[in-house]
């Protein structure tokens, strides 16, 4: 494992002194072209892990790619175009195409204006600020730990909690959930446990440590590389793989957050890659567009290595043992203990590095990931992109 690490740092290196070669990196929300995103190679590790996970062939993960890409380059417009009638938007996984929510108050102008972007239009009840306003007087409550999360669900024009399904008679699961729904629309649905951070005691031949805590590394920015706030708090040590010193937190916020920021010194260098730890090949970075709901994501941890799944829900309120963590986004890909921190993608786009969940990689589960735009945000960084 070491020597092909070694192996892997050398890729990386040859691949950052290309990009250098050809035009200096963007920042960290830059986007491509529609024409150069869509003739950039794609890694074979990324289809092979989506063709995998989402049972899906070759050709069909490419073109999901391609048409992941084309609906968030359209949602802007389509948001812009909906106004005040806008309830919400997601990517059609069936259609492969945006999908965006009106009320039912919308002009006939209005709905003409949405589908000329190219996107399905889809009429509802509530508008998206009605959801959100009640996903907000919600935040302000404190949850027990029968509640698990809660977020607004576009497709289904829905406020959703989830409840740990043994926890569902609880006098103060049953408190909650009784204010819940004077802030407005809500959908109970439980869900097998609570979930759970995925920090993990030391384990050998792992990316880093603070202390004897195992986390993943999520995204390299100018001067370092962001991560899980759970792994470690401002001013602790962060040592490597080789138990060689790496540098500091320089910020850490968890709960309420889940995202930190660790510098590089010491003979460690950042390059615009995500590792495949040997299973797939790496992965460059190439910006940080924000998938839509509906969205295929993959995720890159030191335990589980590569897996997929989709986007199911942005803005959502999990409510960990810790305490309950804000704005972070609901996948359908699995994660374990030490994969905290690492880095979620969709094509070559940062979306996020690892929260927590519930479940496992042999059984199946759910992961959140803290969005990397907010952390970038927050801490003034740039992300290192190809």
């Amino acid at each position: 494992m070491r020597h092909s690490r070694l192996k892997l740092a050398g890729l990386a290196v040859l691949l950052l002194t290309s990009s250098w070669t050809t035009g200096s990196a963007l920042p960290a929300a830059a986007s491509d072209s529609p024409g150069a995103a869509a003739s950039r190679p794609l890694s074979a590790g990324l289809l092979t892990a989506m063709q995998r996970d989402l049972g899906l062939t070759a050709s069909e993960a490419r073109e999901r790619l391609a048409a992941e890409r084309t609906a968030a380059d359209l949602e802007p417009t389509a948001r812009d175009a909906a106004g005040n009638a806008y309830g919400g938007s997601w990517f059609d996984a069936g259609a492969n195409r945006l999908t965006v929510a009106v009320t039912a108050a919308a002009s006939a102008s209005t709905v003409r204006a949405v589908r000329a972007t190219g996107a399905a239009v889809r009429t509802v009840e509530y508008s998206a600020r009605t959801l959100d306003t009640a996903k907000s007087r919600i935040d302000r409550q404190t949850a027990p730990d029968g509640v698990s999360n809660w977020y607004v669900d576009p497709a289904a024009n829905s406020l959703v909690v989830g409840v740990v399904e043994d926890k569902t008679s609880d006098n103060d699961v049953q408190r909650f959930l009784d204010q819940a729904r004077k802030a407005g629309p809500i959908t109970v649905k439980t869900v097998a446990s609570a979930p759970r951070t995925f920090a993990a005691g030391t384990v050998g031949g792992d990316p880093y440590y603070t202390g004897n805590v195992r986390c993943s590394i999520g995204f390299s920015v100018y001067g370092g590389f962001v991560t899980a706030g759970h792994c470690g708090g401002a001013g602790q040590s962060v040592y490597g793989w080789d138990r060689s010193y790496v540098g500091n937190f320089q910020g850490s916020s968890f709960p309420g957050d889940d995202y930190a920021w660790v510098n590089v010194g010491s003979g460690w260098w950042t390059v615009p890659v995500v590792l495949g730890w040997g299973t797939v090949p790496d992965q460059l970075v190439r910006g940080s567009n924000e998938a839509l709901v509906g969205s295929s994501v993959c995720r890159s941890g030191s335990t589980t290595h590569w897996h997929c799944g989709t986007v199911l829900a942005r803005n959502e309120t999990v409510n960990y043992s810790q305490g309950a963590v804000y704005q972070l986004t609901k996948t359908s890909v699995c994660a374990e203990g030490g994969d905290s921190g690492g880095s979620f993608l969709t094509g070559d786009q940062a979306q996020g590095v690892t929260s927590g969940g519930w479940g496992n990689c042999s059984s199946g589960g759910q992961t959140w990931f803290q969005p990397v735009n907010e952390i970038l945000n927050r801490y003034g960084l740039r992300l290192h992109t190809a």
